[in-house]
């Protein structure tokens, strides 16, 4: 259906954007008065050089019809554009000396991070001597601190800090603490054990609330699922895992095709397997034989198989290089090894060696961990097995939430 209206000017018809214009204004007509037929009277009202914009009044009856251009649309279009942009979250990112590469690898994933640094000194009998530069410039911001808790040692003078920034009228305040250090001693077994894992759920559960509210928390891979019930109400943590970045890493095998995933114990079993079903899964247990325990296969087939230990942690690493023996012995043909955490006390890792190609009984294939620990990741960078799985990405996107 046509609208008749008396002829346009040649100025208008001059214009480059005319055709797309009187397209769109045609097409929008028809839409208004499908099912009808009609007459119209249509008249100019307006047409400005810059913009090009015009304006169109269709006359039917005794109600009008007004019609922008499309290029007023599309500036509305582009507002509503920019809105989206200026929805992304902007994180001031603080970090302690431990964490600083890992701050780096976050702020290179994001345009919206921002990475901040603390002063960290010492007075002359030990204790901390802290400073925040530039205090008054992150007010109103939303700001996030990178913790590692390695050691007792640099604990006290970090608590220090995450206990001051959220006072300083930010808007709000996110705490990341990859490993949760504490996690093992979750319970109590005889009468006078202390569970630390509930301690320093407690400290940080008083940590001050920001203008914004209580302080978040980001962590991955807590040892005990039921310790995130140790935390209080005045903290909101947020439990992530390493799992996607291992399933990323196992597609890119050549041999993805026959990888199956074993599970060290039951408790890893339960803790992930749901993360990996789409895997063959191999489940072990420790039996105590004697003096000795010693750790066997309790279902599923290691024959012929690129077996991937699973666990949330390792330390000494007997229960791993145990596993690696008895499923090696049942005809594995690879055997690699994750972990989101490589504790790694008193050097501990050296005692994994690597395969050289396909010898599982001498030792793993691949051996991965997060860089969750910094310490561990300096010491094995670049040594076989080890290869390390950034969190970064992660983390990364945690903040934006």
């Amino acid at each position: 259906m046509a609208a008749s209206s008396p002829p346009l000017p040649s100025s208008f018809l001059s214009r480059r954007r005319f055709l797309s214009n009187f397209t769109s204004f045609k097409h929008f007509s028809i839409s208004l008065h499908r099912g009808k037929r009609c007459r119209f009277r249509c008249q100019i009202k307006s047409f400005e050089n810059q913009p090009p914009n015009w304006s169109v009044d269709f006359l039917s009856g005794t109600e009008p019809v007004h019609l922008n251009s499309p290029s007023q649309m599309t500036m509305a279009s582009a507002s509503a554009s920019d809105s989206s942009v200026k929805a992304v979250k902007r994180v001031c990112l603080f970090y302690c000396n431990e964490t600083k590469a890992l701050a780096e690898r976050i702020a290179a994933e994001s345009d919206a991070i921002e990475l901040r640094n603390i002063n960290w000194r010492t007075f002359e009998d030990g204790f901390p001597n802290l400073f925040i530069p530039n205090a008054q410039g992150i007010r109103g911001q939303n700001v996030a601190f990178l913790a590692s808790f390695s050691s007792p040692s640099v604990i006290f003078e970090q608590l220090s800090v995450i206990y001051a920034l959220p006072k300083l009228f930010i808007s709000s305040f996110t705490l990341v603490l990859p490993f949760f250090p504490t996690g093992t001693s979750e319970r109590m077994e005889d009468e006078g054990d202390v569970a630390t894992a509930f301690t320093l759920a407690r400290i940080l559960s008083n940590i001050p609330t920001s203008r914004g509210g209580p302080t978040s928390l980001v962590t991955f891979d807590i040892h005990a699922l039921q310790e995130r019930f140790y935390f209080g109400d005045n903290i909101l943590p947020c439990f992530e895992s390493g799992i996607p970045l291992l399933m990323n890493r196992l597609q890119q095998l050549p041999d993805s095709d026959k990888i199956s995933i074993a599970f060290p114990d039951d408790g890893a079993w339960k803790r992930f397997h749901k993360q990996l079903q789409h895997f063959p899964t191999i489940v072990c247990n420790k039996v105590r034989i004697g003096d000795k325990r010693i750790v066997r296969i309790k279902e599923g087939e290691a024959a012929g198989r690129h077996v991937v230990i699973v666990d949330d942690l390792v330390q000494s690493g007997g229960t791993l290089i145990e596993c690696q023996k008895a499923l090696a012995a049942n005809g594995a043909t690879k055997i690699s090894a994750y972990v989101t955490h490589g504790i790694f006390p008193n050097r501990s890792w050296q005692r994994f060696e690597h395969d050289n190609g396909g010898h599982p009984e001498n030792g793993l294939t691949y051996f991965w961990i997060t860089d969750s620990c910094p310490r561990t990741v300096k010491e094995v960078m670049s040594k076989p097995p080890f290869e390390i799985l950034s969190l970064a990405g992660s983390i990364a996107s945690a903040l934006q939430i």
